[in-house]
């Protein structure tokens, strides 16, 4: 009943086919007797730690592609599995190799030049393609499972398919279904055996949970093939079977945030942010690593309502500048294991020097990214920043937008949709990126669009356009009229990203920040004339944006006239390649302004 990951959906697994490991090892020399039971008959302890990682965004190396420098943030944060290595060798040292497990939970092979020069430049997929770096670096420190993240299925199925095939790990995704049968199309768990000095092996089972939101945020790629229902409901299933088939201890790898919230709105039936649900919902978990969010949770404790048990949460800050450590021990109790503690800690990658085993294996293959990176495609008239685009409206942005627009036109060109407006979205996705003056290279553009979304074209209504700024107007904190205004304070309400705050470039509007959510949009006007509600335009979209991310009502349920599976970042490149110089003149405008009663703020 093993699984064929060879096989591209063909035959899924059934229930009971997760794997089980025997570890390997001498005995493990942290169990000791602690005292007597209530029978009078003494006690074993065992101790074991699970590490963990998330969120590795194909970071091996502690290095900033569109810098083409060494990574470095205001926190002195460092990146990468190199950096990671060093970690779980110490801790590997310290405890004993045979009383660890390392674990991640999700999104692996998406977030770096890296990770996308060998899905797109030099995949992996092709006839005589190389084994993925991500691949090579996990297999080398020694992962014991990783669980899919969101951004697995970014480049469609048949990559995450030849990563999975390179991994020396399985990859757990108990709520990735087969669309038809509705069965895991990927190992559900693992569970692996510790030795413990009296031969009673310590049961450990790792369920993997990845995330719902990509039935929308990857349509294209997953569609009639696979479906992901909720993380409480899986859990619900699986957890009672692991127990059942005498797993001591549980822990979930859940590529889900704790925070209980969604970014798609009611798109679906489902929690994104799961996973403190899970703790607290689904019986028999001792300990979740947490994915998704992007924030650190050193522990988080969370009692379950059926058992008055704590379940222990940690979250590792993404790409490899934490590793998570679960220290737990169990207890020989009537015949078997049983958990006696559970507790958690993070560590900071930036404590340790890189792992030259991993830099110096993957030497070759960094060399050659940052060649391509740093490949001249054009030139800029002026320097374009993105540092006031939350609160302006900004050359930077509209370059995106006018980029989008552009190709949105070209496509539509002699179809039914031809004589209708072509608007264009942009959000700021980081306040430090820029388009230098002078030479523009492929990591400028990276640095200007680091996601890997597409574009879509989609048909709104003068009536919708409105809703829809009026819901990114939300991303605005409500500011008295008169005094002086920090920017660094109006922007972010209610924990709104900048990436989910749209600017829509074509028509022209303010947007008053002295009035309640809602009632913000005002002067709402398309070639010099009010928007009337009946108007009809084409809207481009990124895919995240059109697939319902976010929440913005309306664009995920409008009528899509087109749409590329070419990333927006590549479109971006194509166009300064083609058109040699990036000019402002060509394309920037002030269409919107931030306004207190009418009057504007900057």
């Amino acid at each position: 009943m093993g699984f064929d990951r060879r096989k591209f959906l063909g035959g899924s697994v059934v229930a009971g086919a997760g794997v089980a490991l025997a570890g390997a090892g001498a005995p493990a020399a942290s169990a000791a007797p602690a005292g007597r039971d209530g029978a009078g008959r003494g006690r074993d302890r065992y101790a074991f730690t699970v590490m963990g990682t998330t969120d590795l965004h194909g970071n091996v190396f502690n290095w900033d592609y569109a810098t083409d420098a060494e990574f470095d943030d205001p926190d002195h944060n460092d990146v990468g599995l190199a950096k990671i290595s060093t970690l779980v060798d110490e801790v590997r040292r310290e405890r004993g190799r045979e009383n660890t497990l390392l674990i991640d939970a999700g999104d692996t092979i998406q977030g770096t030049q890296l990770a996308y020069y060998y899905a797109k430049v030099e995949p992996i997929t092709g006839p005589h393609g190389p084994v993925h770096p991500m691949a090579r670096a996990m297999n080398a420190i020694g992962y014991d499972a990783a669980a899919l993240g969101n951004h697995e299925f970014n480049y469609g199925i048949p990559v995450l398919r030849k990563f999975e095939e390179s991994c020396r790990f399985p990859l757990l995704g108990a709520n990735a279904l087969d669309a038809k049968t509705l069965r895991p199309a990927f190992r559900p768990y693992v569970i692996k055996r510790l030795r413990t000095p009296r031969g009673r092996d310590v049961r450990v089972a790792v369920l993997g949970l990845t995330n719902p939101g990509i039935a929308i945020w990857d349509k294209a790629n997953v569609q009639g093939k696979l479906a992901f229902p909720g993380l409480v409901e899986q859990a619900a299933q699986w957890v009672p079977k692991l127990r059942s088939m005498g797993a001591d201890v549980v822990l979930v790898a859940a590529h889900s945030g704790a925070s209980g919230t969604s970014s798609y709105g009611d798109q679906l039936p489902y929690v994104e942010n799961a996973a403190a649900l899970v703790a607290e919902q689904v019986p028999g978990i001792d300990a979740i690593l947490v994915g998704h969010a992007h924030v650190e949770i050193p522990e988080r404790r969370v009692v379950n309502k059926a058992t008055g048990r704590e379940v222990v949460l940690s979250e590792p800050l993404k790409w490899g500048q934490r590793l998570t450590l679960f220290d737990v021990e169990v207890e020989w109790r009537r015949g078997r294991w049983e958990v006696a503690s559970v507790a958690s800690k993070v560590l900071n990658s930036n404590a340790v020097a890189e792992d030259r085993r991993i830099t110096a294996m993957l030497r070759a293959e960094q060399r050659k990214v940052v060649a391509y990176v740093n490949r001249v495609i054009g030139k800029s008239t002026v320097e374009m920043s993105a540092q006031e685009a939350p609160v302006k409206d900004t050359p930077i942005l509209d370059f995106i937008a006018f980029v989008q627009a552009e190709v949105v036109r070209k496509a539509l060109a002699g179809s039914a949709q031809a004589s209708l407006p072509v608007l264009s979205q942009a959000s700021c996705f980081s306040r430090t990126a820029k388009v230098p003056a002078g030479e523009v290279s492929i990591r400028s553009m990276a640095a200007l669009y680091p996601f890997d979304n597409t574009l879509e074209a989609r048909v709104l209504t003068g009536k919708q356009l409105r809703e829809y700024l009026e819901f990114s107007a939300r991303y605005y904190v409500q500011t008295a009229p008169g005094g002086p205004v920090d920017p660094a304070r109006i922007t972010n309400a209610d924990g709104t990203p900048d990436y989910n705050y749209d600017a829509v470039s074509g028509v022209s509007y303010e947007i008053d920040i002295a009035k309640p959510v809602g009632q913000r949009i005002g002067k709402l006007t398309f070639d010099g004339k009010p928007v009337a509600d009946a108007a009809r335009f084409v809207v481009a979209v990124n895919n995240y944006r059109a697939s319902g991310g976010g929440g913005f009502p309306h664009v995920a349920s409008a009528e899509q006239v087109w749409s590329t599976s070419e990333e927006i970042r590549n479109l971006i490149i194509a166009w300064v390649e083609a058109s040699k110089v990036i000019d402002p003149a060509g394309f920037a405008s002030v269409e919107w302004k931030l306004t207190r009663d009418g009057v504007p703020v900057f």
